[in-house]
């Protein structure tokens, strides 16, 4: 895991673990190491049971709070089928 992933994962992992989150991963700029002040932390889940889209934006808005930067939640089922195979490649899982 990079310098820039592991600070973000030891402050969010709590929350994606109440939020009911059984699956996450980071991808994108963190991943690669380029991330900078402006990126947002691109982040991949699959929740336990049912969720709703109420709840992905309770848990994005939470995790924005928690570490004071924009965060792009995607679930697994929603990764559109031309960036899906690139996505999974470069996926580095936090829970």
């Amino acid at each position: 895991m990079s310098d820039q992933m592991q600070p973000v994962r030891e402050k969010i992992i709590d929350v994606l673990r109440r939020n009911e989150v059984r699956r996450a991963s980071f991808f994108g700029s963190i991943v690669r190491g380029e991330m900078t002040d402006e990126s947002d932390v691109d982040l991949l889940i699959e929740f336990e049971g049912k969720k709703s889209l109420l709840d992905l934006a309770h848990l994005k808005n939470e995790l924005e709070d928690t570490i004071s930067r924009r965060v792009d939640v995607l679930t697994y089922k929603s990764l559109h089928p031309r960036l899906k195979e690139r996505i999974l490649a470069e996926q580095v899982p936090i829970i």
